[in-house]
């Protein structure tokens, strides 16, 4: 990623409908910390290119004070382009990166909203289960699901 990237990527984000106003400012946060210090900030990310214009990005790292466990913090693709594998390019990218730095599992915050089943459905897809459930976490009604995905 490159700091040419960002207002595509802000551009992305804002008309992504899972992504609340509050959490595409966290999720630029994220970006600039990155985009700062990308060794010293914890942070991966990727960023896909389709026709020569950003398509989507993915953001995640080594959780702290583990041995081998990743999070998967940020993934949107833009809505033109959605359904043509660019998600799927982006998770098994950063999978590969995972497991080169020794990475064994890979854990994902989500809630349980309707909103986000597609984002579940696609997860499941591909080898993630759903290993615990916080209820009312981001708000009242609305569940925090943990999912997991173990590395070969």
């Amino acid at each position: 990623m490159h700091t040419g990237d960002k207002s595509a990527l802000m551009r992305i984000l804002a008309v992504t409908p899972e992504f609340k106003p509050h959490e595409v400012t966290v999720a630029e946060e994220v970006i600039d910390v990155y985009l700062e210090d990308p060794v010293g900030s914890g942070y991966n990310v990727l960023v896909a290119v389709d026709g020569g214009k950003i398509a989507g990005y993915i953001c995640y790292g080594p959780t702290p004070c583990t041995d081998g466990t990743w999070d998967m913090y940020w993934e949107a693709v833009a809505m033109t382009e959605r359904g043509r594998g660019i998600g799927t390019a982006l998770t098994e990218a950063a999978e590969a990166n995972m497991i080169k730095a020794g990475g064994r599992m890979i854990m994902i915050e989500t809630s349980a909203s309707s909103l986000y089943d597609n984002t579940r459905r696609f997860h499941q897809a591909r080898g993630y289960e759903t290993v615990a459930r916080v209820a009312d976490f981001y708000a009242p009604g609305d569940d925090q699901l943990i999912m997991r995905k173990r590395l070969k």
